[in-house]
């Protein structure tokens, strides 16, 4: 897989650039330091994944994400960074990053680029976990994607974490059915696992939460 690193710590960089090629499914096909250069860069190389940072001068990775998808919906965004701030999820999941790691969690970068490069979406345990409370109580429209009010109520369960015993005890049907229910669900939003699913209705409820923001 090709990837393009952006960091404006070019010491960061480096030591990724490293970290990463010392896989053999990932070749780096450059790194750069600033957004103007995630820009620049995708369009050259137009690589599986763009892997960079968030806070950086002048044009910030967020800012430059939302460029680049807009002009690219394609683009597979992996953002790396060192703040968990809330405004920064929410607006990673509001653009369509496919993932949210925290540097400090250096051993999950290789697993996580591979991930995404198969079509997954990747965000750190301890994103996942803030991301409830973030986005208040919007609940988010599925009847574009065909989805029935049962089904909603399967995928509302599935994100707060239950598994498929415990949504069968609060729907009061059997885990079989629940199973069925899945399965649909998954082929319906054309995802591959209950942690994309729990990912796009958050997203989804981001995009209302900035919708309504004064």
């Amino acid at each position: 897989m090709k990837i393009v690193i952006i960091d404006d710590d070019r010491l960061v960089c480096t030591s990724l650039k490293t970290i990463i090629e010392a896989s053999p499914e990932v070749q780096v096909m450059d790194i750069g330091h600033s957004g103007q250069d995630a820009i620049a860069l995708f369009k050259k190389f137009e690589p599986d994944i763009l892997m960079m940072d968030i806070r950086m001068d002048t044009m910030s990775g967020l800012e430059a994400g939302e460029i680049i998808l807009s002009q690219y919906p394609e683009a597979k965004l992996l953002y790396l960074t060192t703040f968990a701030d809330d405004e920064y999820i929410i607006t990673a999941l509001k653009i369509g990053a496919r993932g949210y790691l925290l540097k400090q969690n250096f051993e999950s970068i290789v697993p996580s680029l591979i991930a995404v490069n198969a079509g997954q979406s990747v965000f750190g345990e301890d994103i996942i976990a803030k991301i409830p409370s973030l986005i208040r109580n919007k609940k988010p429209d599925m009847a574009k994607y065909n989805i029935s009010p049962k089904e909603m109520k399967v995928i509302t369960l599935i994100a707060e974490g239950l598994n498929n015993k415990e949504i069968a005890g609060r729907l009061f049907l059997s885990e079989g059915t629940i199973r069925n229910y899945v399965t649909v669900i998954l082929e319906k939003l054309q995802l591959r696992s209950r942690t994309q699913l729990a990912i796009f209705y958050y997203k989804n409820r981001a995009e209302l939460f900035y919708d309504n923001l004064d």
